[in-house]
């Protein structure tokens, strides 16, 4: 490897550092990713015809710009799904729309909702994805729990559940949906034998998570005023939830028909919502239209959280970089041939990775490596692929900013990174592990 290469790594290195001690800086997380991308490209252009090929007669800007451009494409499918889901959850919540989700879920018992939190969170999740859940499951949070200490207990919960619950499902996250894609796994088989271990990395970090709150919640008047103040009809807010989280299951579907980005799919469902709530606001009478004028969608644009957009971009791209250079394929094959065989050793590190850097191209690198084979671990639902979509997914949670979900949590809540590795990254990692060994039992006496 270059010294050019290990600059850049060490620029990395370095970036993910003080995003980790934001809390003892006082420096906004998004501004250091930011950083940290800029540099890391910057350094890339030193050289950039050691990591890419330059075509004859071609400007080497106009390459590089290619690479990056194609990176940035990627990247930006992903705020806009981002912005799009959490400004549709955004609408149903300030509408009213989550009334009666909260209140089938209400209950004075703090420990009796962690768990209704973390079931409703983990099949959710199996059916949209973990980004949109957690989004979702957060806007019911703030209705349900006032006191920030707890709710970001509950909160980091939900990254669990959230990346537990797609890591079984094809279409629960973005890696599942690549394996699936690529055809090395199957729907019935991930379903199947990935169940019980996404269940069980769940239900363990819930129990313990669960000793820690006693009593009863005590519920603020934030709630009651919300839905006294809301100027729409009980079916008008029945109809804003349905079409907003109805919509949000249609993206899957609407991706299978189309093969369009899911991005698409978001911002379909978003200018339906938009229409049909100004629709509604319309026919208000004056005064009550006065004090809908914030509830519109126009006007909750602003409050989307850009600093959560903007950590997501440089992270992304910073991981960009990484992949362009060749950092991360050399590391899968430095894992293959360090344990050359134990591929539970092998995917059960990749997916402690997958909590420091991104999982996507962890798993595309894979992908690329590892050749698919008629029969054995690497044949179609073999070990290597099934244990593949399960650690980079459930090894998300380890760290705060390991997952989509833990990263909008981050920032939604305002969970610092220490807090989450003091208190919660070893209950996520016995989670994990736990699955993993069940896994080896259920492949060694049941399905072997």
């Amino acid at each position: 490897m270059s010294t050019l290469s290990i600059t850049i790594i060490a620029v990395f290195c370095i970036g993910y550092f003080f995003i980790a001690i934001e809390s003892l800086t006082r420096v906004n997380k998004a501004a250091i990713a930011l950083l940290m991308m800029v540099v890391c490209w910057t350094l890339f252009m030193m050289d950039p015809g050691s990591y890419i090929s330059m075509p004859l007669g071609q400007d080497i800007a106009n390459t590089v710009g290619e690479v990056i451009g194609g990176h940035l494409g990627s990247t930006s499918t992903t705020l806009f799904f981002l912005m799009g889901a959490m400004t549709i959850v955004e609408v149903v919540d300030q509408n009213g729309g989550f009334n009666f989700v909260r209140n089938i879920m209400q209950t004075r018992s703090k420990r009796a909702l962690l768990w209704r939190i973390a079931f409703m969170t983990f099949f959710l999740s199996a059916i949209l994805d973990n980004l949109t859940t957690s989004i979702v499951m957060i806007m019911i949070l703030r209705k349900l729990v006032s006191n920030k200490q707890d709710r970001i207990i509950y909160a980091s919960l939900v990254i669990i559940a959230a990346n537990s619950g797609g890591a079984f499902s094809p279409i629960g996250d973005v890696t599942t949906i690549m394996l699936w894609n690529k055809g090395v796994i199957t729907a019935a088989g991930i379903i199947s034998e990935m169940l019980l271990p996404s269940i069980i990395s769940m239900v363990i970090p819930t129990y313990v998570l669960s000793l820690s709150l006693k009593g009863e919640l005590s519920f603020s008047t934030e709630t009651t005023q919300m839905v006294q103040s809301n100027t729409l009809t009980a079916i008008q807010r029945k109809t804003i939830f349905f079409l907003g989280v109805g919509g949000l299951i249609f993206v899957p579907i609407f991706k299978s028909i189309t093969h369009l980005p899911p991005f698409v799919g978001i911002l379909l469902v978003l200018g339906i919502l938009w229409t049909v709530t100004e629709v509604f606001y319309a026919n208000l009478k004056d005064k009550e239209e006065q004090g809908a004028m914030q509830k519109r969608v126009s006007n909750l644009l602003s409050r989307i959280d850009l600093s959560t957009i903007l950590f997501f971009l440089g992270i992304l791209m910073a991981v960009a970089c990484l992949e362009s250079i060749g950092a991360l394929t050399l590391l899968g094959k430095g894992l293959n041939g360090t344990f050359q065989g134990n591929h539970y050793l092998v995917t059960g590190i990749i997916g402690v990775l997958s909590s420091v850097v991104d999982n996507v191209p962890l798993v595309a690198g894979c992908m690329g490596m590892y050749p698919v084979e008629t029969v054995g671990d690497m044949a179609v639902d073999g070990i290597f692929w099934q244990l593949l979509a399960y650690c980079a997914g459930v090894g998300g949670s380890i760290l705060i900013i390991g997952s989509a979900a833990g990263v909008v949590v981050m920032g939604l809540e305002k969970i610092t990174f220490g807090w989450y590795m003091k208190r919660i990254s070893w209950v996520a990692f016995t989670g994990y592990l736990a699955g993993i060994l069940y896994y080896w039992i259920e492949r060694t006496f049941i399905f072997g």
